[in-house]
């Protein structure tokens, strides 16, 4: 797909922060950034400066089923998609910056209380508060994704650093140190991240920022042929959405 537009995209607390590395170069150009406190809005506001081709975001897509005899009490071991095992597998040290993904009754649920219990009920295991605070952007992910219109892929941005590596980056991307580490891994990849962003620098964090074009460098990697997802080939689970996480 040649000169390809792609949107790599990352929840922040306001809503949703895009970024889009310059079309047809991969050593140009600053990225241009948007924001929308909804995804389906970022993508309308990247498609008003040319369409975008491919989508990556930073959320998980395709919810894990529970176990088959969850539902008689009778559990089998734990449910996970394998997306996040072999990813957590390839990040090492830097494993906890992938969660489990909860099966949907849990994100379902009222409270944070409810959640872990319905889940480990359903799946074996409790719910990380952080994917619970996740619950809303998700579902509102996995709601767009069936009228996205166009290829949209999962990535793990701590994934896609560490590919831009060859290992896991050592510093988080809250330090000095593993923010400016991660600037220039995709500066060096063509993604420039550098200047006034516009209201998207105001609204999102420097590591939303750079998660965002750390999925934009994956989305390009998609279009030329060179990202791989996990798992290969994609599980597909009881809601028919292909679930893997690209890098």
């Amino acid at each position: 797909m040649k000169d390809a537009r792609v949107l790599g995209v990352d929840a922040c607390r306001a809503g949703w922060i895009g970024v889009v590395p310059p079309a047809g170069s991969r050593d140009g150009g600053a990225a241009r950034a948007y924001f929308a406190p909804r995804v389906a809005d970022l993508v309308a506001l990247a498609d008003a400066d040319g369409e975008v081709d491919v989508v990556a975001v930073d959320m998980p897509i395709g919810l894990p089923d529970p176990y088959p005899d969850a539902h008689s009490g009778d559990p089998q071991g734990r449910t996970r998609r394998r997306a996040d095992v072999l990813a957590r597998a390839e990040l090492g040290p830097r494993w906890r910056s992938v969660f489990m993904t909860p099966v949907r009754a849990a994100l379902e649920a009222d409270d944070y209380a409810s959640a872990v219990a319905v889940n480990r009920r359903l799946a074996g295991e409790g719910v990380s508060r952080q994917a619970f605070g996740l619950k809303e952007k998700l579902l509102e992910v996995e709601r767009w994704v069936r009228e996205a219109g166009r290829r949209v892929v999962e990535v793990h941005p701590e994934l896609s650093f560490a590919r831009l590596a060859g290992a896991p980056v050592p510093h988080p991307k809250t330090t000095w140190a593993g923010a400016e580490r991660r600037r220039e891994l995709l500066a060096a990849a063509g993604v420039v991240l550098a200047g006034d962003l516009g209201r998207a620098g105001a609204m999102a964090g420097v590591d939303d920022v750079l998660d965002a074009g750390a999925a934009a460098w994956t989305a390009l990697r998609v279009v030329s042929g060179e990202a791989r997802p996990l798992p290969d080939p994609p599980e597909v689970f009881s809601d028919g959405i292909p679930c893997a996480i690209w890098a």
